[in-house]
């Protein structure tokens, strides 16, 4: 394992806060794979005095991507957490007082690893979203900025690669109008691109900066080329009049005329971006070392910090659940979310946690909220990729890895025993792969329960279950990739040898109808029995906003694609067996009633029953449950659904004609077409079951010179012909 030269100013063992919270940004760096992110996060270290040498992915030498396989593949797997400091370049560098503490998290691009965007998008206060220069806006780009807008994360916008050939600033700031926000706004233009790009304009101050020296790192400030002036003008006012809308008072002295002061605009831009109004957009080349250096000046100026963004919502878990906000302050009790458990070698579980209110010392005790036990912090350590410095206490604003919990998991909430909280959990996307796997040999069985264990522990979109009727265990991912990854890491960080079997779509059923049904478990056998019966109705689950779930009344309670309403009269079943029904039909819809496959998107209404005074139990009611769904489901119009994938191909005009007879035949739906660079760009909805191996397919059609990406989209309904096939396979 590689560890990062840290000067001694970074291995201080804080006690008190060294930089007050309007100075740190937690910020996200997000892209669709390939758009150069971890290029552009290891330019961030450079000019930031983390690394004193620029690590190249294509030479396997990053600081972020520090495991094995990343740099084998050359793509990031993990998110990984860097601090660093930055003072704008537009201020004197002797000055402490401008400095800015960056807790940086370089997140993957791959749509396999997207569960470690959405985890991270939820603890960080903003991002910066980069764009390959040549494609513009990519299906990835797209899934990351949605989960951006559900976290609510305000954004600035990077244009990255814009020396490549075919690259082309304005293209990729037109896709990001079209297909993400019309809230966009130019806040560079390059000069030059291709081979000819040499630095960007300042829209907003209308100077032109150039990086020369050692890897760009010193920023020259020049005036505009004399043919490039008209142009900057033009946008120049488009940028103020975006700026000026954000206040009303402003926005009518310029009408009338009035030009706003440099310090005016600043305040209302950041405003802008903050509210998410305006994301601004920002270019250069990282791999070339030009531009990086104001991206890092907008993280300051206009990125929020703990302070701006509004306080965290939670619920009080004494007090049924009576809603509790909490806002940065060191004052305040003490609050966090565990959002990444990660294995380390040397330290053994890192529970990484993002503190909102409060501190937190090194040996004193957790409340968790979820297992209602108290739980002891060893350490906690501030990380630097895979390198980590030991700290005595964390602040509100705060982003640290703790040692010595057991018992804490993602999405956890830690928080003061005596002001217990519980925020809102992670949702995470349900996998849509799966395959059987199995020890080679004996010696490996008990190895792979473990490592299996510990993988699921620190990944929520990669499950393990074992088939009921052959006892085989069944792993399930997002992808082909990310289940590939995880044998690879059960290989070579747990040593355990695995046979493989075939990656299998993971479909799912559900009803299209209503119905009702009665549940009785009654059974005498000597002495005390058993006596369950439940009365109850189902249908399909309506899909709701957030805000309208959050307007749900208490008796309804939704998680995972099920639905459960409590209508119970009179005390016909007694409180004591309510949650035992709802087990029991949980367990009821894990087993399908055509071919076996969870059963989602079901409402469930139990509105009667009866109990005996001696004989009911809560097995009895679990049971009684459990055989009234079933009942119910398969009365109610059941269906299969599959996995629709959104596949986007890439490919020369000369073989459009091959890969879109070919996307037809496999049951897809050509959604649209348009140039990208030389080339062209194809959308498409595909099952899934229909593209494994499909790569090698597209590079036989297209002499090798297509690629193509993929990604989840929704379930949907499965033909009758290829329903009938599934449920015979399963017979």
């Amino acid at each position: 394992m590689r560890f990062l030269i840290l000067s001694s100013k970074f291995i201080e063992k804080y006690m008190e806060r060294d930089y007050p919270l309007e100075k740190v940004r937690n910020i996200g760096i997000i892209a669709h794979i390939d758009a150069g992110k971890t290029t552009t996060t290891e330019r961030v270290l450079f000019y930031t005095g983390v690394s004193h040498k620029i690590g190249e992915v294509h030479d396997g030498e990053t600081t972020t991507d520090w495991m094995e396989q990343e740099r084998e593949r050359g793509i990031t797997i993990t998110s990984a957490a860097v601090t660093c400091f930055w003072t704008p370049t537009y201020s004197d560098p002797k000055d402490k007082s401008k400095k800015h503490r960056f807790n940086i998290i370089d997140t993957p691009g791959h749509i396999d690893f997207t569960v470690e965007v959405k985890r991270s998008l939820r603890v960080l206060d903003g991002a910066v979203v980069v764009f390959d220069g040549v494609a513009g806006v990519e299906p990835q780009s797209e899934t990351n900025w949605r989960y951006a807008d559900e976290a609510k994360v305000p954004r600035i916008c990077f244009v990255n690669k814009l020396d490549r050939t075919g690259a082309s600033f304005e293209h990729s700031y037109k896709t990001i109008l079209d297909r993400l926000t019309k809230k966009a706004v130019r806040m560079q233009i390059p000069i030059g691109l291709e081979e000819k790009h040499e630095g960007v304009i300042d829209l907003l101050n209308l100077k032109a900066f150039y990086f020369e020296g050692e890897m760009g790192n010193k920023v020259i400030e020049k005036e505009i080329p004399d043919e490039m002036k008209e142009e900057a003008l033009k946008y120049h006012h488009e940028l103020i009049e975006k700026i000026v809308e954000q206040d009303d008072e402003v926005m009518n002295s310029y009408l009338e005329g009035n030009i706003p002061d440099m310090p005016t605009l600043k305040k209302l831009l950041r405003k802008g971006v903050i509210a998410n109004e305006i994301f601004p957009v920002y270019a250069g080349s990282a791999l070339k070392n030009k531009g990086v250096q104001l991206v890092l000046d907008g993280v300051v100026d206009y990125l929020p910090s703990p302070l701006d963004i509004p306080p965290i919502g939670g619920t009080d878990p004494n007090k049924n659940d009576e809603p509790i906000l909490r806002h940065a302050s060191d004052e305040e009790p003490f609050s966090a979310l565990a959002f990444k458990v990660a294995t380390d070698p040397f330290v053994g579980q890192l529970i990484f946690f993002r503190v909102y209110s409060g501190t937190l010392n090194s040996g004193s005790y957790i409340y968790n909220p979820r297992t209602r036990n108290k739980e002891r912090i060893g350490r906690i350590l501030r990380m630097h990729a895979n390198d980590r410095e030991e700290m005595k206490k964390v602040f509100a604003g705060e982003i640290a890895a703790a040692v010595g919990l057991k018992d804490t998991i993602t999405s956890d909430t830690i928080c003061d025993e005596e002001h217990p909280i519980e925020l809102d959990r992670i949702i995470f996307p349900e996998p849509v792969i799966q395959l059987r796997i199995e020890p080679k040999t004996k010696a490996d069985q008990e190895k792979m329960g473990m490592a299996l264990n510990r993988l699921a522990q620190e990944d929520p979109t990669f499950r393990v279950s074992t088939d009921q009727e052959t006892g085989e265990t069944i792993i399930a991912g997002m992808g082909e990739l990310h289940l590939e990854i995880i044998v690879d890491r059960m290989k070579r960080e747990f040593t355990v040898e695995a046979n493989v079997g075939k990656p299998q779509v993971a479909y799912r059923e559900t009803i299209t109808g209503n119905s009702d049904a009665e549940g009785k478990y009654i059974k005498q056998s000597g002495g005390r029995g058993n006596y369950g019966h439940v009365k109850i109705k189902v249908k399909p689950m309506t899909r709701l906003t957030k805000e309208e779930e959050e307007k749900l009344p208490k008796n309804t309670k939704r998680a995972n694609g099920f639905e459960f309403i409590n209508t119970i009269k009179g005390g016909a079943i007694p409180q004591e067996y309510i949650a035992p029904c709802e087990k029991g039909f949980k367990e009821g819809l894990d087993r399908g009633v055509l071919a076996g496959f969870k059963m989602v998107n079901v409402s469930v209404e139990l509105w009667d029953g009866s109990f005996h005074e001696v004989d009911s139990n809560e097995m009895a009611f679990k049971i009684a449950a459990s055989m009234a769904i079933q009942d119910a489901c398969k009365r109610a119009r059941p269906v299969i659904l599959e996995p629709m994938m959104k596949v986007e191909v890439v490919t020369p005009e000369k073989f459009m004609g091959d890969v879109t007879g070919n996307l037809s035949s496999k049951r897809g739906l050509i959604e649209g077409m348009e140039d990208r660079g030389m080339n062209k760009a194809l959308t498409a909805v595909v099952p899934l079951s229909e593209m494994f191996g499909y790569m090698t397919g597209l590079r036989s059609m297209t002499e090798g010179r297509a690629s193509f990406t993929m990604e989840f989209l929704r379930y949907d309904i499965v033909p009758n012909n290829v329903a009938d096939t599934i449920i015979a396979a399963r017979k």
